[in-house]
Formats: C-alpha cells, sequence, structure tokens
C-alpha cells in the first residue's frame, strides 16, 4: 500500500504544487514591482513642483544679486566663504 500511495502523492507535488507556488510567487513579485497609475501621476506632478521651486529659487538668487551682489558672502558661515569663492571663481 506503501509503494502506491507515496509516488502518488509525491509525483503531483513535484509536477503540479511546486511550479504553481514558484509562478504564484513570480507573479506577485512582477505585479509589486511595477507603479500604478496613480504613483506615476503623483511622481509627475512631484517632478513639476520641483521644478517650479528651482525657477522660484533662481528667480530670487537673481533679484538677490541685482541687488547686492556680495548677499551670498554675508549669508553663509565664516567657514563656508572660502568654499563659495573658490566655487564662483570656478563657474568663471
Amino acid at each position: 500500500m506503501e509503494d502506491v500511495l507515496v509516488p502518488l502523492i509525491v509525483v503531483p507535488v513535484l509536477f503540479i504544487g511546486l511550479p504553481w507556488l514558484i509562478f504564484h510567487y513570480i507573479t506577485k513579485w512582477k505585479t509589486s514591482a511595477r507603479l500604478t497609475g496613480s504613483d506615476e501621476k503623483l511622481l509627475d506632478e512631484l517632478h513639476d513642483a520641483a521644478r517650479r521651486l528651482d525657477d522660484r529659487l533662481n528667480t530670487i538668487e537673481r533679484i538677490m544679486t541685482a541687488e547686492n551682489p556680495n548677499w551670498r558672502q554675508h549669508a553663509l558661515p565664516e567657514s563656508n566663504r572660502q568654499r563659495l569663492l573658490t566655487d564662483d571663481e570656478y563657474a568663471k
């Protein structure tokens, strides 16, 4: 009886159960790795907001530079002033 029962259990488990288990988790892994439409929309909105904030910051820096060309040296602590001067010289 055992000679017949063990192969009847082992064969379906190996050829049906194990592949099903593997493909089930592969499918779960692939679906969880994708961005949904709402995620993509949120990323686009965040990218647009970051771009607008960067544009605003650049505008403020241009206005500040037009009013006072040395405003960066006054805004930074003493330790960063030398690095800023070096960066400004490099930009020229």
